[in-house]
């Protein structure tokens, strides 16, 4: 979300942030900066009470950073080291943007991209070609499992390098590793938020492919990016059992 000034309203759209965050489920959620409007309380009395409550977090762990001071505004099991899930395609859109590949050119969805180990989901059949930017654009807005997978499997040097560069750049960022922290992810966040091919893609409403048989319509998979109450400039989701539902 687009950075605020330090102020008592950033920290109430923080609790905002924790408690949406919570009601996506038993995972993990973490934003290196927080903005959202609330309806406005009956009286000043309430505000002020409003503004102390603690949120009622249910996710298992979350951290609120605010982007400019770097302070932290919510924060719970922050440090506790957990699978992802599908949060991984954020790093997966930061090296393949800051490698400057040429996002016009052709990929092609093979057998290599089926996930044989947890027969995730995929609407992009083998066979089916995309741009490199259109496979970006699906795994960031709409997690699509394949786009993601053939970005690694196409980028020079093969999937063991891009694994290897995955690794590399969270080492660089201050990371653990890609299976993380929500306090790690917030490092993730805010470097990635530098990226505005990542701020375009992961909130964009919409997007179509055509994949040789039918046009594929695909929707954002954060509902909140459609919501004008949230300014959100870079979001991903996540899902898997081990994780439960993830959010930054």
């Amino acid at each position: 979300a687009s950075p605020r000034p330090q102020s008592s309203k950033a920290r109430r759209a923080a609790v905002i942030a924790a408690k949406s965050a919570a009601v996506a489920g038993g995972g993990l959620a973490a934003a290196s900066a927080v903005s959202a409007v609330e309806r406005k309380p009956d009286n000043r009395a309430d505000a002020a009470a409003g503004a102390d409550e603690p949120p009622k977090l249910s996710a298992n762990a979350v951290f609120v950073m605010d982007q400019n001071s770097r302070e932290v505004l919510v924060s719970k099991n922050d440090k506790a080291v957990m699978p992802i899930a599908s949060l991984t395609k954020l790093m997966t859109g930061l090296l393949v943007a800051d490698a400057k590949l040429p996002l016009d050119e052709e990929i092609t969805i093979t057998e290599d991209d089926l996930d044989i180990y947890k027969g995730t989901g995929s609407r992009l059949s083998v066979g089916t070609r995309l741009t490199r930017g259109e496979a970006m654009h699906l795994a960031l807005m709409s997690s699509e499992n394949r786009a993601a997978h053939a970005l690694g499997r196409t980028y020079p040097g093969g999937m063991l390098n891009f694994v290897r560069l995955m690794n590399a750049k969270a080492a660089e960022l201050g990371m653990r590793d890609t299976r993380s922290s929500a306090r790690d992810l917030a490092l993730l966040v805010a470097a990635a938020y530098q990226r505005p091919l990542l701020r375009e893609f992961s909130t964009s409403q919409g997007y179509s492919v055509d994949s040789g048989r039918r046009v594929l319509q695909y929707r954002n998979s954060n509902r909140l990016t459609a919501d004008p109450k949230w300014d959100i400039d870079l979001q991903k989701t996540g899902y898997i059992s081990e994780a439960g539902r993830c959010m930054v």
